[in-house]
């Protein structure tokens, strides 16, 4: 039996990057040895990277592709990224997986598609989780988490972190073989 303490936030947002950095921490003392992160503009990435950088650790920092925001635009700040990869870290940026071609059709023409279904069957676990599983297999599919690992995944909503969960990792392709094995943290609303 595992035994675990888990933190519910009372609301969802960036003021909860702190406890989430310290259960990142505390995975690490534990032995979790891969860790991927959602950081939109690599602050909450670096924050992280500084903090577990030194520990032998495979350290993944995930961010939107570029142009996700508009044409050309690369939200990831270059001194961010600069110093999570002087520090160890990996940055990736990636296409959201629920957020692809599929769903640029769906909009277009006003329709549904399997990937909207996905991302908002996980909302109804949290944004954040959602986050923490797009991520970890984004980062699979790019070949810096190995498949069937365990991996510590911080995401949030909008901007931060609010939600930590141990996800037993698979590549995109093999999507129904993710598993969330814990959730250490996460908004109650």
């Amino acid at each position: 039996m595992i035994r675990r303490e888990a933190w519910y936030f009372m609301e969802a947002g960036p003021k909860n990057t702190p406890a989430c950095l310290d259960l990142l921490d505390k995975a690490a003392a534990d032995g979790f040895r891969h860790f991927v992160m959602a950081s939109t503009t690599g602050d909450s990435g670096v924050q992280a990277v500084r903090r577990l950088a030194g520990k032998n650790l495979n350290l993944v920092v995930v961010g939107h592709s570029v142009g996700f925001k508009g044409p050309n635009v690369d939200e990831f700040l270059p001194e961010h990224q600069e110093e999570i990869t002087r520090l160890g870290g990996k940055v990736l940026k990636a296409t959201i997986l629920t957020h692809s071609l599929e769903t640029s059709v769906a909009d277009q023409f006003k329709g549904s598609a399997p990937t909207l279904l996905i991302a908002n069957t996980l909302r109804r676990l949290g944004q954040g989780l959602k986050v923490c599983c797009e991520i970890v297999m984004e980062a699979v599919d790019a070949g810096l988490i190995p498949e069937e690992a365990e991996v510590v995944a911080a995401g949030g909503t909008a901007r931060g972190w609010d939600t930590v969960a141990v996800i037993r990792s698979a590549a995109s392709k093999r999507f129904l073989k993710l598993s969330v094995l814990e959730v250490w943290a996460k908004p109650r609303g």
